[in-house]
């Protein structure tokens, strides 16, 4: 039990800290999140079910078509949601990306129905035993390449010319401006790469769960507990934080029951944050809320 649960646990706490790094992503560059991030989750899944299997698309390209619509949503939502407000001066944002949240949620509801369907793969059907132990090569791919997602991440920030552009953005917009660096379109795009990232996040859960219009609030929910417990500018710190929240989840949904499972969760989260209510692993930085 105690193996199944640490695998479990793992898989799904990879989930949560990909999701919650797109939150890092856009706050960091930003000082925005994006509360449609879990729709972004439910709408890599669904797109991804409707072309490979309602459409019989090869999932080679289904599942790239689907995280393109993505991270054009993620730029749908900056424009809209974020933008505006933004350039206003007020924190609307919050509440806009909420409602457009739910706008896509209900129209998703409309087009693909109310019924969850179950998306079927080679590598959540036939599990592996291991010493006893049933395992899903999907439950062992998740992890790997969640991690490798968030490695890719941090190399981008810190290597490249691009992640150059966004760290002096983040540290100096005035004068990044001056330096004709289109802060705008910056931010933009680290809100299409946070949809993209949540909508790999819908791929790879899409055959171990089944897939709904309203599958991606409590995944969203969750990891924006996971990206504040973890320290919202802290992208390292988040994945860890994700990790330690799967597990926790696994090992309550083992031995507790499901029905304890968010009781457990989120009282470990409320009490992580009264001993550290910057997050547990914050940076001593000021940041603009």
């Amino acid at each position: 039990m105690l193996a199944t649960a640490l695998v479990s646990g793992l898989g799904l706490g990879s989930i949560y800290g990909l999701i919650a790094l797109g939150f890092t992503l856009t706050f960091a560059v930003s000082g925005t999140v994006n509360f449609a991030q879990g729709s972004s989750v439910m709408l890599g899944a669904v797109l991804c079910y409707v072309l490979a299997i309602g459409m019989h698309w090869p999932i080679a390209v289904a599942a790239p078509a689907a995280l393109l619509v993505c991270a054009l949503w993620g730029l749908v939502v900056e424009r809209v949601a974020v933008r505006p407000f933004v350039a206003r001066g007020t924190n609307s944002w919050l509440m806009a990306t909420v409602a457009l949240g739910i706008v896509l949620d209900n129209l998703v509801m409309g087009l693909f129905g109310k019924e969850p369907r179950a998306m079927t793969s080679p590598l959540a059907d036939d599990p592996w035993v291991i010493s006893k132990i049933g395992i899903y090569p999907l439950q062992l791919l998740i992890p790997t390449v969640a991690l490798g997602l968030a490695a890719l991440v941090h190399l981008g920030m810190t290597r490249t010319e691009l992640g150059l552009r966004l760290r002096a953005t983040v540290d100096h917009p005035d004068a990044a401006r001056l330096m004709s660096i289109d802060v705008t379109a910056l931010i933009a795009l680290t809100y299409a790469a946070a949809a993209l990232l949540a909508g790999i996040c819908g791929i790879l859960i899409a055959p171990l769960y089944n897939v709904a219009y309203d599958m991606g609030t409590l995944f969203g929910i969750k990891a924006f507990a996971v990206a504040i417990l973890g320290g919202l500018t802290n992208p390292w710190g988040v994945v860890i934080a994700g990790l330690g929240y799967g597990l926790v989840e696994a090992c309550a949904t083992t031995w507790l029951g499901s029905s304890s499972t968010q009781i457990v969760t989120f009282t470990v989260v409320i009490a992580a944050l009264a001993l550290r209510p910057a997050g547990l692993f914050s940076r001593e930085t000021r940041v603009r809320v």
